[in-house]
């Protein structure tokens, strides 16, 4: 009845809520000195009370050796006669961006040589950078278009760096701070989206146009060849360099997985005339398009879910006769495709298990051919060289399994082990079983569960039970040192969901519970939750529930529609405000997942779960953490921030942590991370142990 009454009363408490003027409006102020010494004085509370749990610092020091190890795999790609890794240890705690030979690399101790040392050019130019990756042009691979940032936010700045002096170009391409894309054209000319000064951006905060920037050429001087709504996400470029010629492309992303593909051909730009659900590629000549919903040119029924090829000369040309690659069935999906030289690596999951395909065209048509590849495994797969060979480099990592890469090739099952991790945490007597719970809609929703054999039914283990459920995501089981260091160890159970929102079963899993269908995911959690204790596993109390991001919405929104459930909470770089998300940050891009708060059509599904505005007074919610980061300029910091302040306002016992580095995760430094993620298995143990 309590329940009820609660559910009842929510519509009027929201209404109330909405028709006055938001009491924390000030904490939007990112770096203001009134919000910031509202942050100072948070974590003032939180972190010494966390610290001071005997478990707090073994587990920071564990997590920090775990971060820094050298037996980490070196996630490696090839460009030109190297291999390249960006790699975080004690004593480069920013990071170098190093290369060797993959013979070299085969060695247990490879001999490493620096091109980019982070750390040092942090020092000189008294800037907190971080490493956001490199495009460096093909065929010679002696430019690099290098993007860093300051403490970790999405917006770079972009730098020419010689990959054969290691050393940036003196009066090379330079692009000011902005978010955006960078392409190269040629070794003289560079496509580039930014911030090119007042109205250039979207309301999402991402470029409208594309300018094509020449050698030399001031930035203002050079012209836009591209140019999109301001109510559209943005605009971006992209250059595909084959061994003979390049395919210059534009994208206009209309909104969430909704955009608009064209070609440049002879200096103008020519429409994909596909639907603008799908996503499209182009590779050696070959586009390929994977549906999000049904189609039907010229008369040939294509399916939502099917990987579709055709060369793009003749698609252009009219041509509609594509390939299909893959056609899903009800509990088969796509994850992803890896083109190579003459295959293409079809990656799939069967209930959430990974699966390999490859597929070869020859004589005009496609056969297929299972890959042997590790049971019970999530598979990564990445060319490894897709204009020269088949070879590619495979990942495989489990719950309990520690990841290994292997290196192998197409048409075989033979393949070459390169790297394995050391196991981080004991996995003796641990079972990883999947189950399923039946939502409220009837829908079956997987889960899986990591659990000690022995351990009995009878509701008191502590569990942690981690959820998402949004923009066709995954979630797919892998090998973490965290968590089996601060859970598992622990006796804690780990349950990993696969709501709907997300992608396991291809683009309806997530379709369904877009804008008016969000509150499916909700329900899905709360179904999984309740699975939990019926079979015993755990109980309110015991219970304990964890996102990030769009995770971080999940957890508080169903924690405050199903407090009875839940004994701990933890969100973290969260979205709260579902009535400003749009106006915060990239908030804008995501309303075609979440809607239009502006219409109120909208904000009448939107209101019955948006965080902020459905906290009551005098309700049993359980305890509590928010994180975020000060620098995270894609989820505001504001939505953490306001969600803390209005909780404790009401007096539920809320903890609140930000880190003044991070951008959209918990650190950029080995060790960030490690006292991020310490700090929040800790006050976990602490509520549930």
């Amino acid at each position: 009845m309590k329940r009820i009454l609660a559910i009842l009363a929510m519509p009027l408490a929201t209404a109330a809520f909405a028709e006055n003027d938001d009491p924390y409006l000030w904490l939007e102020d990112v770096t203001g000195r009134k919000s910031m010494a509202w942050v100072e004085d948070q974590n003032a509370k939180s972190r010494p009370a966390v610290e001071a749990d005997r478990g707090f610092a073994p587990l920071r020091d564990r997590f920090t050796e775990i971060a820094q190890s050298r037996s980490r795999i070196p996630a490696i790609s090839k460009v030109g006669p190297f291999v390249y890794n960006f790699w975080q240890d004690a004593a480069n705690p920013r990071g170098l961006w190093r290369r060797t030979t993959l013979d070299e690399y085969r060695l247990a101790s490879p001999a490493w040589e620096t091109v980019l040392d982070l750390d040092k050019l942090s020092a000189a130019e008294n800037e907190k950078w971080a490493w956001k990756g490199a495009a460096c042009l093909y065929p010679k691979y002696e430019r690099c278009l290098v993007s860093i940032s300051r403490g970790g936010a999405d917006a770079v700045e972009v730098r020419e760096f010689d990959l054969v002096k290691k050393a940036f170009v003196a009066d090379g391409f330079r692009l000011p701070e902005s978010k955006g894309g960078v392409a190269w054209i040629d070794a003289d000319t560079i496509y580039a989206s930014r911030d090119f000064g007042p109205g250039t951006m979207t309301r999402s905060g991402y470029p409208r146009s594309v300018k094509r920037l020449g050698r030399g050429q001031p930035l203002a001087d050079a012209p836009v060849v591209f140019e999109v709504s301001e109510d559209d996400i943005g605009a971006w470029p992209i250059v595909t360099h084959e061994r003979d010629s390049r395919v210059e492309m534009m994208t206009r992303v209309i909104s969430t997985r909704r955009s608009d593909g064209f070609v440049v051909r002879d200096g103008k730009l020519v429409k994909l005339e596909l639907p603008d659900t799908v996503d499209a590629t182009v590779t050696a000549g070959t586009l390929f398009v994977r549906l999000r919903e049904d189609w039907m040119p010229a008369g040939t029924q294509y399916r939502a879910g099917q990987l579709l090829a055709i060369g793009l000369e003749k698609f252009l040309a009219g041509g509609t006769g594509f390939d299909v690659l893959f056609t899903p069935s009800p509990r088969v999906s796509l994850a992803s495709f890896v083109p190579m030289k003459s295959v293409v690596l079809l990656n799939l999951l069967d209930n959430v298990s990974s699966r390999l395909v490859e597929m070869r065209r020859a004589d005009g048509r496609w056969t297929k051919r299972d890959v042997g590849a590790p049971k019970l495994a999530t598979l990564g797969a990445e060319a490894y060289d897709r204009r020269e060979s088949d070879e590619y480099l495979l990942s495989a990592s489990g719950f309990t399994m520690p990841t290994t890469l292997y290196f192998a090739r197409a048409g075989t099952d033979d393949r070459e082990k390169l790297k394995s991790l050391p196991a981080f945490f004991d996995a003796t007597g641990l079972e990883v079983t999947q189950h399923e719970a039946t939502s409220k809609d009837g829908t079956k929703i997987p889960y899986f569960q990591v659990m000690r054999k022995d351990a009995k039914l009878d509701g008191k283990n502590p569990t942690i039970l981690y959820g998402y459920g949004g923009f066709e995501v995954s979630q797919v089981p892998g090998y973490s040192g965290f968590v089996g260091n601060g859970w598992l160890a622990k006796g804690g159970v780990w349950v990993l969901s696969n709501l709907r929102g997300g992608g396991e079963f291809g683009p309806a899993w997530n379709q369904v519970a877009r804008r008016e269908g969000r509150q499916k995911t909700h329900d899905d959690y709360a179904a999984v939750a309740e699975d939990l204790i019926r079979r015993g596993v755990t109980s309110p109390a015991k219970l304990g529930i964890l996102g990030g991001s769009q995770g971080g919405l999940l957890v508080s929104a169903t924690m405050l529609q199903r407090p009875e459930l839940f004994g701990a909470v933890v969100a973290t770089v969260p979205l709260m405000d579902m009535k400003r998300y749009h106006k915060l940050l990239a908030g804008h891009s995501w309303m075609g997942e979440y809607g239009d708060p502006d219409k109120p059509e909208d904000w009448a599904f939107i209101s019955k779960y948006s965080p902020y505005q459905n906290v009551l007074r005098g309700r049993a919610y359980p305890k509590m953490l928010i994180t975020t980061s000060t620098r995270d300029d894609r989820v505001h910091p504001g939505h953490a921030r306001k969600m803390a302040a209005r909780m404790q306002q009401f007096g539920y016992d809320t903890a609140y942590f930000e880190y003044t580095e991070g951008g959209h995760g918990s650190g950029i430094t080995p060790a960030q991370t490690a006292y991020t993620w310490a700090f929040i298995y800790t006050w976990f143990a602490m509520a549930l142990m």
